[in-house]
């Protein structure tokens, strides 16, 4: 009873009071021995805690990291597999070409509606748990599309495969920040960043390949069956719970249990929110920030364009190299394969070149933070480089002048595209960091919108303008968003002293009322 009265008096708070302290343990959870308790009975991290995922071996990090990539390379893989079977499709269901686009766009858009539930619901139960049953069900849904007998069965399962594959594009990011430090969560998101392009460049070469051996296209969907529950088994095995607030919760239910004594709680078991709140906060305020913030507006129409230029690619590339140079679907699969190969480098010259810079400015700049504007320096070189490679991939796409020529504009692409998500995402998260879940939340969902949406009408857009002055359209459109990344960097400062929700006012003493919009969010 006392323990009960103890946690009632501490909901009986009010809520600016509960979630300020939240953000500011779960904020400095990494050093969670340096936090002065508020209460004794509070379980927090001990020093070198085994429990505290940012105490974990390098190599078990590492391994983390890369399963968390190897997941996203699997939902983005399935994502982009059926463009290598659409000829077998239409073939079987008798359908055109509009509906055989639709295998993929529906998969993109159930990206659309995963980051608004996975998200959150990681928060409250934990990563592993969203990673468990959402691979499950994600692979029930690749069996489903193998043995669809008929159009409606295999777009149902495709969108719905696509809800569920959206986990681990939410979750694994998450479960990085879990268990790397400020200062060594650069490299692996870097790292991390490639898995979202790996995939799409992937999936039309295997499948390509597969049609062109003469396999039914079911068998592509096993292999996406077999692919998702080789992960499955990975994740029962070997993914352990890496949320702080949840591992501390499980910690304060063993000490309960273990003395006796139920005084003991975690800051996660004095939050009471209604169902009310909490559907505002999944919903409706990601989109409120988003509209009310020029800056959040301006970065996520762009990075929007430029991931629905990658899905647009899967139409346009078949009309290039398959009717203009007559390639198979399996040459053709590998005409997507530069794309990877120029985002692998520019993941390096992040690690050797642009990381290191980061970090001196780090020492620099310590105690004070690096300015979020700092991270544009990448998007400021690599705008103009995605505007030149589409005008190059469409003037080289004449069947006359080699397929080398085009092919190679995919590399510059991928080297653009890379660049220009690892400084976007970067800065959203640095400009803002106490809502840096909600901004990301709303910016992924504009962001699946635009891939879902631009596969659609590219197949008539390139028919009608050709390849040439249809590229042409969008290294236009791609030419009047290159002065955005500029323009940030320059009123950037000026539009965050101004907004409502980027920190750049000095940190609210404990003691103080603080506005709750600014505090829930706040990163582990």
């Amino acid at each position: 009873m006392e323990g009960n009265s103890r946690r009632t008096s501490i909901d009986s708070r009010t809520p600016t009071v509960i979630e300020e302290r939240e953000a500011s343990i779960q904020s400095h959870v990494e050093r969670s021995s340096q936090v002065e308790k508020p209460d004794q009975f509070l379980v927090l991290f001990d020093d070198n805690d085994p429990e505290n995922p940012q105490n974990w071996s390098r190599a078990k990090k590492w391994y983390l990291t890369m399963l968390g990539g190897v997941l996203v390379l699997n939902a983005t893989f399935a994502s982009s597999a059926p463009s290598g079977i659409v000829g077998q499709l239409m073939e079987d269901f008798q359908f055109g070409r509009e509906v055989a686009t639709l295998t993929i766009s529906l998969f993109v858009a159930g990206y659309c509606v995963g980051p608004l539930v996975w998200g959150p619901i990681s928060e409250t139960y934990g990563r592993r748990p969203v990673f468990v049953v959402s691979f499950f069900v994600y692979t029930c849904f690749q069996v489903g599309c193998a043995l669809s007998p008929n159009t409606a069965a295999l777009i149902i399962f495709r969108f719905l495969g696509g809800t569920f594959a959206a986990a681990p594009l939410t979750n694994s990011g998450a479960l990085i920040s879990d268990i790397w430090d400020a200062r060594t969560r650069g490299k692996a998101l870097a790292m991390f960043t490639l898995a979202p392009f790996a995939g799409p460049s992937l999936g039309p070469t295997v499948a390509g390949y597969m049609n062109v051996a003469g396999l039914s296209w079911r068998w592509v969907f096993w292999v996406l069956t077999i692919f998702a529950g080789c992960c499955f088994v990975l994740i029962v095995f070997t993914i352990p719970e890496t949320y702080a607030p949840v591992i501390l919760r499980s910690k304060a239910e063993r000490l309960r249990k273990s003395t006796g004594d139920d005084k003991y709680y975690a800051l996660i078991e004095t939050q009471k929110i209604s169902f009310a709140k909490r559907l505002e906060h999944i919903v409706a305020r990601p989109f409120r920030i988003l509209f009310t913030e020029p800056m959040l507006l301006a970065v996520t129409i762009y990075m929007s364009f430029i991931y629905g230029c990658v899905y647009l690619l899967f139409e346009a590339y078949p009309i290039v190299f398959t009717e203009g140079h007559n390639f198979n679907t399996g040459a053709l699969g590998l005409m997507f394969l530069p794309i990877l190969v120029g985002g692998v480098v520019a993941v390096l010259c992040n690690l050797f070149i642009f990381n290191p810079r980061y970090e001196r400015e780090m020492a620099r700049r310590s105690p004070q933070p690096v300015d979020p504007e700092f991270r544009l320096e990448m998007a400021c070189g690599a705008a103009p480089i995605f505007t030149i490679a589409f005008f190059w991939f469409g003037w080289t796409s004449y069947p006359e002048i080699s397929f080398w020529a085009p092919m190679m504009a995919g590399g510059l692409m991928g080297f653009s595209i890379c660049w220009l998500f690892m400084s976007l995402f970067n800065y959203i998260i640095d400009a803002y960091l106490f809502v840096a879940a909600s901004a990301l939340a709303g910016n992924t969902v504009v962001r699946s919108i635009f891939g879902a949406v631009f596969p659609l009408f590219a197949t008539q857009m390139y028919e009608a303008l050709g390849p040439q002055w249809a590229s042409s359209l969008v290294g236009f459109v791609a030419l009047a968003m290159v002065p955005i990344p500029f323009a940030l960097m320059k009123y950037g400062p000026t539009l965050r002293l101004k907004s409502k929700y980027a920190p750049t006012k000095p940190h609210v003493p404990k003691t103080e009322s603080v506005d709750p919009e600014k505090v829930e969010d706040s990163p582990a």
